[in-house]
């Protein structure tokens, strides 16, 4: 992988990590496409350390939650009254609605791994983010603030999280379905969706950098994690902003036609 490899797919995971589209699936689409041929031990840890620069855009956003959740959840620890906080509770159920995905991707690593490998069952996994995206917007209300949320929407929310350990399922587009289909207004899915890739990505960039530890030759990637990073990170800031703008007015069938087209284009590129 070259510095300016490097940086096409930092920005490419910026705009597509928050986008209901598939990060992890654009990025094993992004070389396929373009010709490149990065050797997948490299592909696979760069496409998770690098979602750890959108990560950094999450917390320099939502710092005023973050504050105010990790603040509540101490006081209320403290004070033996854990979920007396709205914020506290909110933290709770970020944690609730990560369980199923922090579960299921680590007994299913290796298979997940190999799926990065495929181009064919990426672009196929894309058609599931689209229905998704159309199942939600038939089916739910939409008429809830993030504060109305329950535990069992955080529950349900987190199962949908676990489709997105696959490539071509979008997280952001996934658990933007389950809010919705939980009756939260497209903003407050969104919100939830966001905070919700905070521990998430923690857990997987941790797994990975234990990875990146074991890789040979690694001092010479780190500069291309470096440049995929900070250039991830930037874009991806820029991404949320507009996106928490789109959902308060308008719906998703847009993402949902594109990564459609998406996902056809290609697999008729490989039969031909």
């Amino acid at each position: 992988m070259t510095i300016f490899q490097a940086f096409i797919l930092g920005i490419v995971q910026g705009l597509t990590e928050f986008l209901p589209v598939s990060s992890s699936g654009h990025l094993v689409l992004a070389p396929y496409w373009f010709g490149w041929e990065i050797p997948a031990e490299q592909a696979f840890i760069f496409d998770v350390l690098v979602q750890m620069g959108t990560l950094v855009a999450v917390f320099v956003y939502f710092w005023a939650d973050v504050v105010g959740i990790t603040r509540a959840i101490v006081l209320g620890l403290w004070q033996r009254k854990p979920l007396d906080d709205p914020y506290a509770r909110l933290g709770w159920q970020v944690f609730v609605a990560t369980v199923p995905a922090g579960l299921g991707g680590l007994l299913i690593k290796d298979v997940v791994a190999q799926v990065f490998e495929s181009v064919g069952a990426t672009a196929m996994f894309l058609f599931v983010t689209a229905g998704l995206l159309l199942v939600a917007e038939r089916v739910g209300k939409r008429d809830r603030p993030v504060e109305a949320m329950t535990w069992a929407d955080a529950v349900m929310i987190g199962f949908f999280q676990l489709l997105a350990v696959f490539p071509g399922v979008s997280r952001s587009g996934s658990t933007i379905a389950g809010g919705m289909t939980r009756n939260l207004e497209r903003p407050a899915a969104g919100r939830f969706s966001f905070l919700m890739s905070i521990p998430i990505m923690l857990a997987a960039g941790a797994v990975s950098l234990v990875d990146l530890a074991g890789m040979p030759g690694v001092g010479a990637f780190l500069p291309q994690i470096a440049v995929g990073f900070v250039t991830a990170g930037v874009v991806g800031y820029l991404s949320i902003r507009w996106l928490l703008g789109y959902l308060a007015k308008r719906p998703l069938f847009v993402f949902a036609g594109y990564v459609t087209v998406m996902g056809g284009v290609t697999l008729l590129s490989l039969v031909w």
